[in-house]
């Protein structure tokens, strides 16, 4: 593209839309000539539409791409905007849920529900994904999903996991990829699939960015706010993101238990009442840069960190009963704990153009450090019924940790004739833990070890990975196809105390990871589409997991590692058909062995919870997921499943079968009022689900929200409140616990009104800087 002078235009924003209902596809940034070019598009009817400061905005007519007509042309001369217009904004309206071939793109602001939330709370309206009260994410009914930020594992535990996502700003979110067999190149790791995570960047020039500001309140009110810049000038981008949060939050814990004689006749009972409430916040700031060296090569470095304080009171009050149901003792319990979780992260990265056709090589280098210092009091009190105080125990304690990582990766791509592609690549981790666990009985003021629980565990992990890909896009027919393998040395040292006696542990198991994916169109209309997917997966036991020693979480609860854990392989299938490029139908198989997930141990009226491995999971299903232009106003975007789980395992010396159908929908609707004015209704239900020892009772939630564009379109204000009806409350019982039964059932934080307002800016056109690279050749890196 060029302007009145046929100077070239660089930085426009090209978009390519569908021409049925204007629905995004994908974006290009012009080059340093004013040229552009869309790849691997398939026949179909398009719009193109071009933006770019001090010009008027172009909307090309339809285009109809063929066999037999390829490629088409546009005006070459964009028209300078009138200055007695003013500043016009035209935006494509992106859709909620992308399709491709090896994966589900979510676009977080496209729904006005999502302002003012977190990552987590995004994932939850997300399609296949369930994410439980303890934050816990499924994919299509599978537990064990990892998580990666900007294509990099997160390597946190599986409590730490949702908190890390609860401090991220939706808002500070590109956009979310879902992959159940993700492609060669992803770590082998999540047995359900792989969640991406894209933070947003911006390669376009001069100094642009923007900023999302929100306000919470359910009960107790939050914030989720984020501001991203980037300055790019001659051959270096400067990119950031700044984020911080608070959000407070309860958990109204109720839990059951009954104790029975081995004929079944009932000994006890206990019941007991948790109030949790939390204050979460944190910081994080995110620095880069790029530097374009030639039109080959680009060196890049960031650096990261965030901090994070929680505090938690927990206050619960324990009834144990007779076999009369009858209040024998009473047990209250009030445990304040203050955790302070840091992190830092460095990434250098280069990435060399070999030739035109598009042959590149990447590396990278990262390191990453998890520190966390956590400081904890129990103090229980025993009383009558009357509430006549018979005992009293305090027990403290300092749990600080330390997790580093470092990674090195280097990819290779090597495009080939009609459509074909080849991808290599290769990958080394190491990973080093450290966890302290000092306790103390306080009698008065004197504090005694307690050794009992006291412990030191260390950790190391490396893992080896190489893989080749290779992927064709033909004009019907498309197919990747990969192999991966991975090597992993563990070894665990427990370092004990002055009572108990050291112990180390190894494990070395090496395995390759195939997958495979295949599309073919029945019409050249587009009209039927098949595909299928297959992909073998791994899931690795968490660093603080196989850690051997046990640690109270009251006194009739009490948690511990397991240093046998073994990895969880999976196989998982999916055969799908897309009708119209509107409804996709998936039929899913999957079969997990050894698969890692809580278990409960009773023994002397006292509940073990620890890691570990049961036996097989067999899981199959159908689900459906489709977008529907009603009208010019009205979309509608709906997801269902319908999951069969079968959990068949040997647990504590009797055998566990656990299995059931669940149902799962999540309708969105999505109003256009006019040009500025928008609205948003929609809900989820999920009856009850069977997993491991757990069956969960149904719940489902309405979210509804109005939004606003002000500022010339520049802006959004948008107002919104999730679970309407309180109704997002989770419980359910648990099996296989011998001479016992348990049931729990919260109330939490979950009916929240949100209003937030967006910005986004850019003073590209001002800058002196930007006129002095007119001769340049250097190319945009659009990610």
């Amino acid at each position: 593209m060029a302007g009145k002078d046929n100077t070239p235009i660089e930085g426009a924003i090209v978009s390519l839309l569908q021409a049925k209902d204007s629905s995004f596809i994908k974006t290009f940034i012009t080059e340093t000539d004013g040229k552009f070019e869309f790849l691997g598009l398939k026949e179909g009817s398009f719009l193109v539409m071009i933006t770019q400061l001090g010009y008027q905005n172009f909307t090309s007519s339809p285009i109809t791409l063929q066999a037999d007509q390829p490629t088409f042309s546009l005006p070459a001369v964009m028209q300078e905007a009138s200055s007695a217009l003013g500043e016009v904004t035209l935006s494509a309206r992106k859709p909620f849920v992308e399709r491709k071939i090896d994966r589900t793109i979510i676009n977080p602001d496209a729904l006005i529900s999502n302002a003012g939330s977190n990552v987590l709370e995004v994932l939850e309206k997300a399609p296949g994904l369930q994410v439980d009260g303890d934050g816990n994410i499924s994919l299509k009914g599978k537990q064990g999903v990892l998580v990666f930020i900007d294509d990099k594992p997160t390597y946190l535990s599986a409590k730490d996991l949702p908190n890390y996502l609860r401090s991220l700003p939706a808002g500070s979110v590109e956009n979310i990829e879902i992959m159940p067999n993700p492609p060669a190149k992803y770590d082998a790791a999540g047995n359900a699939g792989v969640i991406n995570v894209r933070l947003k960047k911006n390669t376009a020039k001069g100094f642009n960015g923007g900023i999302s500001l929100s306000y919470g309140q359910g009960r107790y009110a939050r914030t989720n706010n984020s501001l991203d810049f980037n300055y790019r000038i001659n051959k270096i981008n400067f990119f950031s993101n700044l984020s911080g949060n608070f959000n407070g939050s309860y958990q109204d814990l109720t839990i059951k238990r009954a104790y029975f004689s081995p004929t079944g006749e009932l000994n006890s009972t206990f019941v007991q009442n948790s109030y949790i409430r939390r204050e979460r916040s944190g910081i994080s700031l995110k620095l880069g840069a790029d530097y374009y060296i030639n039109d080959k090569a680009t060196l890049g470095v960031m650096v990261s960190a965030f901090r994070n304080p929680t505090i938690t009171d927990v206050t619960n009050r324990a009834e144990i009963g007779d076999a009369n149901r009858q209040i024998q003792s009473l047990n209250n319990a009030l445990t304040p704990s203050t955790e302070i979780w840091k992190n830092g992260t460095a990434n250098v990265n280069y990435s060399y153009k070999v030739d035109k056709k598009g042959k590149e090589i990447t590396a990278n280098l990262d390191y990453l450090r998890y520190d966390t210092d956590q400081t904890q009091s129990l103090v229980n009190s025993t009383l009558t019924p009357s509430n006549v105080l018979l005992g009293e125990s305090r027990l403290d304690s300092e749990l600080p940790s330390i997790i580093t990582i470092q990674t090195a990766k280097v990819d290779y791509t090597n495009p080939l004739p009609a459509g074909a592609k080849w991808e290599a690549g290769s990958k080394a981790s190491f990973i080093q833990t450290d966890n302290i666990a000092n306790f103390f009985d306080v009698v008065g003021n004197v504090n005694t070890p307690n050794y009992e629980f006291s412990n030191r565990f260390k950790y190391e992990e490396n893992i080896y990975a190489g893989y080749l890909n290779y992927s064709k896009e033909g004009k019907r027919f498309s197919l990747q196809a990969g192999l991966r393998f991975e090597s992993t040395n563990i070894k665990g040292n427990q370092l004990g105390n002055e009572k108990l006696r050291d112990s180390t542990f190894t494990r070395n198991y090496n395995s390759f990871f195939p997958t495979l994916y295949l599309s073919y169109l029945l019409d050249t209309a587009r009209v039927h589409q098949l595909g299928f997917s297959y992909g073998r997966r791994i899931n690795r036991p968490n660093y603080q997991d196989m850690n051997p020693f046990t640690y109270p979480l009251d006194k009739f609860t009490l948690y511990g590692g397991n240093p046998f854990l073994k990895p969880t392989f999976s196989h998982n299938f999916e055969l799908s058909h897309t009708f119209k490029d509107m409804i996709t139908t998936t039929l899913q198989f999957s079969q997990v062995q050894d698969v890692i997930t809580e278990t409960i141990e009773q023994g002397n009226n006292i509940f073990y919870s620890r890691p570990g491995n049961l036996g097989k999971q067999t899981s199959y299903g159908i689900s459906i997921t489709g977008g529907f232009q009603i009208t010019k106003w009205w979309t509608m975007q709906l997801y269902t499943e319908v999951t069969y789980n079968d959990f068949e395992s040997e647990l504590y010396g009797q055998k566990l079968r656990n299995k059931g159908a669940y149902w799962f929908i999540s309708p969105t609707q999505q109003f256009k009022i006019n040009e500025k004015w928008s609205a948003e209704l929609g809900g989820n239900y999920q009856s009850s689900v069977y997993t491991g020892q757990f069956i969960t009772i149904p719940v489902g939630s309405v979210r509804a929200g109005v939004g606003k564009k002000i500022l010339k379109g520049k802006g959004n204000l948008k107002l919104n409140i999730n679970d309407m009806f309180y109704t997002n409350q989770p419980g359910g019982d648990i099996k296989g616990l011998g001479n016992s039964s348990a049931s729990w059932y919260s109330l939490l934080d979950t009916r929240v009104v949100n209003i937030a307002f967006s910005y986004r800016f850019n003073k590209g056109k001002t800058l002196k800087a930007r006129e002095m690279n007119g001769s340049e050749s250097e190319k945009q890196r659009v990610k």
